[in-house]
Formats: structure tokens, sequence, C-alpha cells
């Protein structure tokens, strides 16, 4: 079997649909009878590792180094020269329809993987026009696939109420080996100068609106000296409290590791995650987790392994923190750690995807080899 992905979003600061594709190449290239290829926008064209593949786009400026492709028509006949059995489709934009065509060029099958919520992102900037108007486009566009995978039952949900049919929810995944608790160092607060038994929360992401950072520099200029706040993924462009840490993206899954197992507890405060792989990061690293009670987050966190809050509530917030730190911490954070471990190891979440491929290859009575037998994890079961 020979899978194809295509993305626009893979750039430097990319966020977890990045991680997901590597993780994805990675783990395909150690399986028996599967071929994996990752075709995604680049400075110049070209293969820049085995399989993946770059075609020069033109680069957004102040967008984190993304790039736009604008000639679709190349991208088509590069990703149809693949001749790939299953084409995934990681954005709704103009690659999507590229990659349509490209399947009818060399009949493979398509799947679509709605990591954003469209509609909701842009009923929330530009009013409810758009957001229905979203709607429609992705009802015309995902009506043409052959799968429709959604991250959570939250997103998968709101594709059903938009009329689009053949969805599964597939979850994204962590690798455990490389978030672990074992990656925990004291040192990190002897660099930050705080005391040992200082209180340490972090979050790390995008420091985009929707990740709503400044309730989190508010409540914890609320909490005071004893809690430590740190976010990995920006610059210095927000006013931070004297205990807040502001620190760079940081690209190295063992670098993030080391910070995330170093703390105690991530915090989150972004109301519209469509899954949420910085928390499934965190708990594979033994921490408990607090996240708002929004998006798809409810999905992932309970009262076993953390705390929910109320969206945009600093007292709800200060309160979950509370309610973690003074409840039994390293108890939430070894459940953590099983949970990730049981259900989000990505060489689950990979079983169970390249079993929807094979089903779909069945169908068009191809050959579907995946390197072995799968016994795939109900993605739809409550965490």
């Amino acid at each position: 079997m020979h899978i194809a992905d295509i993305s626009l979003f893979f750039a430097p600061h990319s966020g977890g649909v990045k991680r997901y594709l590597l993780a994805k190449h990675r783990c395909l290239a150690a399986r028996a009878g599967v071929r994996h290829s990752l075709l995604v926008p680049g400075p110049a064209t070209g293969e820049i590792e085995p399989g993946i593949f770059t075609r020069a786009a033109v680069r957004i400026p102040c967008a984190g180094g993304y790039r736009v492709p604008l000639r679709p028509a190349c991208w088509r006949h590069a990703l149809a020269a693949l001749r790939p059995d299953v084409i995934e489709v990681g954005d709704p934009y103009h690659l999507a329809w590229a990659a349509l065509a490209a399947a009818c060029d060399c009949g493979a099958l398509t799947v679509a993987f709605a990591h954003s919520d469209l509609p909701r992102m842009l009923a929330s900037r530009f009013g409810r026009i758009a957001g229905r108007a979203a709607d429609a486009y992705l009802r015309r566009l995902y009506s043409r696939f052959d799968l429709v995978q959604a991250p959570s039952r939250l997103i998968a949900q709101r594709l059903r109420d938009s009329g689009i049919a053949r969805i599964v929810v597939q979850p994204l995944g962590v690798d455990a080996d490389a978030f672990h608790p074992s990656r925990r160092d004291e040192s990190l607060r002897r660099e930050l100068g705080l005391a040992d038994d200082a209180r340490l929360a972090i979050f790390a992401g995008r420091m985009a609106r929707e990740k709503d950072v400044p309730l989190l520099l508010r409540t914890f200029a609320r909490l005071g000296s004893r809690h430590h706040l740190i976010l990995v993924g920006g610059e210095r462009r927000e006013a931070l409290s004297a205990n807040a840490t502001m620190l760079p993206y940081e690209q190295d899954p063992a670098r993030l590791a080391r910070l995330l197992a170093s703390a105690d507890m991530l915090v989150h405060a972004g109301a519209q995650e469509t899954f949420g792989l910085i928390v499934v990061e965190a708990m594979a690293c033994g921490l408990p987790v607090v996240g708002v009670r929004g998006g798809a987050l409810p999905e992932l966190i309970d009262d076993s392994v953390g705390a929910l809050f109320a969206a945009g509530d600093a007292d709800s917030l200060c309160a979950a923190i509370e309610k973690v730190c003074s409840g039994d911490a390293a108890a939430m954070g070894r459940r953590a750690r099983l949970r990730a471990e049981r259900r989000y190891a990505w060489s689950s979440v990979f079983d169970l995807q390249l079993e929807r491929y094979a089903r779909l290859l069945r169908t068009r009575g191809l050959p579907a080899a995946t390197g072995g037998a799968f016994e795939p994890a109900d993605a739809t079961s409550p965490p």
C-alpha cells in the first residue's frame, strides 16, 4: 500500500499537523508492505529526505514560515506521478482540489483529514454568514472524498451536522518513548531561578488569539510568586509578570519533552482545539492537565488526570489549578501517562488508520497489504 499525504500545514513553526505527518512518515517506514510519501510546500522543489518531497511555494509574510503554492496544477502532476493507492489531504484549501484531480489521474482513493474547524474559525472572526459559507464550501469539497477523518468526536459531529457523510473519528497521538516522565530534569528550576518547591506550569503552542494566552498571564499574576508559568512557542510580545517566562518555539521533541516533564502541570486555555496534541504529549510525560471546558479538550481531560475550567474565566482557572495542586497530582500524572500509552501511542493510532485505508481499498477490489493483521483500538470510546 502506497499512501501519499499532502498539506499546506508544514512550516518551521507548524504545530500538531506537522508533528502528525512526521510521526506518520517515521512509523510507516518501519511497516512491511507500506510506503509513505509526503508532499509539502518548501523554498524549493526537491526531496529533503527519503519520501518527503517539497515543491516551491511563496512564503507568506509574518505567518510563521507558511507558504502558499501558486500553481496547483504542478502539485496535481507531482502527486499523480507518485502513483499512490491512497491520497490523504491535510487541509481544505486549493491543494485539496489538486489532490482530487491527481486521484482521478492515477486512480487513487481520497481521504481528507479535518484538522481545523474552518466554519467556527471564520464565524468567530467574520460573523455567522462567513461560517455558513464555510459549511457550504466544506460540504461541496468533502462530498468528493472517499472518507473524511475527524480528530475528535466534537469535530465529527460538527461535520455531520453540516451535512457531510463518510466521517470517522481518527485521533492523533504521541511518541510515548520520546515524551516520557524520565525526561524530567530538576535543573530546569535552577535555570529559571526558581525555588525547588515552586509550582511550575507550562503551555506550549502557537501564541495565537484562540489559545487565550492573556488569560493564562492574568491568572498567574493573581496566583503569585509561588506559581510560575512557562510559555513555549512565542516571542516576548505580551507583558509578562515576574512569575512567567516566555521561551521560543521548540522543534526538537526531546527538548520539548524535557520542558514538559520538568513541569508540574500543563495549562491550556484555548477553547477551539480540534484535538489537543500538546495535552496528550504532556500526559505522556506524566503531567496532570488543566484545560478549558470547550473544544475537544473535555474528550481528553477529566478529574482523574486533571481539571477543567470555564472558558475565559480566570476565577475558574485559578480554582482548577488549586484543585490539582491540593489533590494527588502525582497519581493524576501516573493515570495521565497510562491513558496516553494505552489510547494515543502513535503505533495504535496508525494501526487504526491503516486498517481503514485497507478497507477502502478492498471496496475497490485493490490490493491492501498493510504488513500484518491489525486490531485497532476503538477511537470513539470516551476517555
